[in-house]
């Protein structure tokens, strides 16, 4: 395993150590306590989640707030994603900036996202099937989001706007400029 920092702190992207042959290959997805001796954060994980789409949906940007904020671990496990997190930790010297990090089910990379961070992803492949660890429980009434498409935040989301694909919720979503004195992180 290989942490690589990101502009965000506390924002990595993981480079696992996969073991290939012709039989196919192997890598450990996980270890807590690697994890933590590389990147110095030691969260306890809770729940894992795992979603299927397709070509052009996009989730995001999604945040949960308060003592509800979760930390995620994000991979594919199948087709190719652009996945972006948004700092929205006020005190941050990147308040306001993203990364995003292109994510497939071959190069195994994995996206760790604290929490304070709004996050999102658009599939770029005919289909993707999505996987992320979190370390807080779900709670609707701390769920929080921003319009994925906010020109403050200026993401190139790598997709035509006409090729997006919504859910009814993430179509009225907040522009960063409604949100951004109420969050606390």
């Amino acid at each position: 395993m290989k942490i690589e920092a990101t502009k965000l702190k506390d924002c990595f992207i993981i480079h696992d150590t996969v073991f290939g042959d012709d039989r196919g290959y192997f890598f450990e997805s996980f270890n807590q306590k690697r994890f933590t001796e590389l990147t110095g954060i030691a969260t306890p994980f809770v729940q894992d989640n795992q979603s299927k789409s397709s070509r052009g949906v996009l989730r995001g940007l999604h945040f949960q707030t308060g003592e509800y904020a979760q930390a995620k671990l994000v991979r594919v496990l199948q087709g190719k994603v652009l996945d972006v997190a948004v700092d929205l930790r006020k005190d941050s010297p990147t308040f306001g900036e993203h990364v995003a990090v292109e994510l497939t089910g071959n190069n195994h990379l994995q996206f760790y996202v604290p929490r304070g961070f709004a996050h999102g992803f658009v599939v770029l492949s005919d289909e993707a099937v999505f996987f992320y660890k979190c370390d807080n429980y779900y709670n609707k009434a701390a769920e929080g989001g921003i319009i994925y498409n906010d020109p403050t935040l200026q993401i190139d989301w790598q997709i035509e706007e006409a090729g997006v694909l919504l859910s009814d919720k993430d179509k009225v979503l907040p522009a960063f400029h409604q949100i951004k004195e109420s969050l606390n992180f």
